[in-house]
């Protein structure tokens, strides 16, 4: 039977490794067109793409700043000119930062709110009149829980993605009745190179794997239906949500 997802153009932030790639290979094993948008190291993109080829898809690839208005207004035209009309657009590109909150600067501030909320803010927005357009449309935008639980050395981190899980909420009830779901996963601790500065105090042992994200993100695009699922928290097993 042909997948749900069956030449898709999926958009896809953030796709250099851990749970982007994730993501990006799931997806093309179902049989989407992968778009691999933003991001300044494109040997790391490069090898994204290579695996979404060897799992049979077809893969576009869009290296940039996302920090970059130029790219960032114009990477959603580029890719429906270039490679097809969005149908899905995951917002999974992210920084992190670990330090006391006093000693957090206004520059570091900015650059993390640049990438994990106003980046993905302007690119839902880019990325609507092409999802009007699909009878699929879906929005994912990757935030963790360290948006819901406040943890020492992470108020910047913190704050953007408790941001970006509010105007999730704001969106995908502003969007519903255009029938395009907005989704949010909020992972715990992935193993992933992030992790390891945004949760230094982690240890590997136990963690989530980024192919288990890549597991829901699949779940929610293959297997819509009427019910809205606007937010899922991932823990890992045995211990409490938030942990």
């Amino acid at each position: 039977m042909e997948s749900r997802l069956q030449d898709q153009v999926i958009v896809i932030t953030g796709a250099g490794g851990g749970i982007g790639r994730a993501l990006s290979v799931a997806l093309a094993k179902e049989g989407a067109r992968i778009a691999l948008c933003g991001g300044n190291n494109e040997d790391n993109l490069n090898e994204t793409a290579t695996s979404v080829r060897k799992a049979g898809g077809e893969v576009f690839v869009l290296p940039g700043d996302l920090r970059d208005d130029g790219f960032l207004f114009s990477c959603m035209d580029r890719i429906a000119q270039d490679f097809g009309n969005p149908d899905v657009l995951i917002n999974n590109a992210g920084i992190a930062l670990s330090t006391p909150f006093e000693d957090t600067t206004p520059e570091q501030l900015d650059r993390i709110y640049s990438i994990n909320v106003r980046a993905p803010f302007i690119l839902c927005q880019k990325a609507l009149p092409f999802l009007r357009l699909s009878g699929n449309a879906a929005i994912i935008n990757i935030s963790s829980v360290v948006g819901h639980k406040g943890y020492p050395l992470q108020a910047a981190y913190a704050a953007s993605k408790h941001a970006l899980l509010g105007f999730s909420k704001s969106l995908a009830n502003e969007v519903y009745k255009e029938n395009i779901r907005v989704h949010t996963i909020c992972p715990g601790g992935v193993f992933t190179d992030m992790v390891k500065i945004a949760r230094p105090d982690l240890k590997p042992d136990g963690m989530i794997l980024p192919e288990e994200i890549a597991e829901i993100a699949v779940f929610l695009l293959k297997f819509r239906g009427s019910a809205v699922i606007d937010e899922i928290s991932v823990h890992r097993e045995g211990k409490e949500p938030f942990q």
